[in-house]
């Protein structure tokens, strides 16, 4: 069991180390840029990238907006568990996001998805619609980033063959970018 935690350590501190700073300021000014424009930002994800969706939409929400400052609107579209499954049932999980973005989304807002092999089929429906709409896109991804990375406008890739670690990273992206919106 201690290799298999050195090893694990080892592995996250590894992909730490080589997280490109530029990539997660660019991603912070886009969000203050949405936010400075009043433009609507989405975020989704299956899975434990749901859990970091919904954990994404509160840091920003509430965290960051302060009183007296233009506020955040982020969107968590995995929260609305009826409306997805509503269209889950009467159509099917691939469009759970892009049907919600076809009502929503609008020219400029932003779009972020995020998925751990970037290959989720109902992750790229949804990029594709936001990019029908002209919406800037975010792929945050691990393994190579699948085809969310070459999809979307912008990528974070975690870039390690290991889900726990890719999640650990996603989670560590958005604490990080929080502390950027802060400053």
């Amino acid at each position: 069991m201690n290799e298999t935690i050195a090893a694990y350590i080892t592995n996250l501190t590894t992909v730490l180390n080589k997280l490109d700073q530029l990539e997660i300021i660019k991603i912070s000014e886009l969000l203050l840029e949405a936010r400075d424009n009043k433009k609507q930002i989405f975020i989704f994800g299956n899975g434990g990238s749901a859990s970091t969706a919904s954990h994404f939409a509160c840091d920003i929400n509430k965290g960051v907006s302060k009183v007296g400052t233009p506020r955040f609107k982020v969107i968590c579209l995995n929260d609305n568990i009826p409306t997805m499954l509503a269209y889950s049932n009467d159509i099917n999980y691939d469009c759970i996001f892009a049907e919600q973005l076809q009502n929503f989304v609008n020219e400029g807002d932003l779009v972020i998805a995020i998925s751990g092999s970037g290959n989720s089929k109902n992750v790229i429906k949804a990029i594709e619609v936001a990019k029908e709409h002209k919406a800037i896109t975010i792929g945050i991804t691990g393994y190579s980033g699948g085809k969310l990375k070459t999809l979307a406008d912008y990528s974070l890739n975690a870039n390690i063959d290991d889900m726990q670690i890719s999640e650990d990273i996603h989670m560590i992206w958005v604490h990080l970018m929080m502390k950027c919106l802060l400053k």
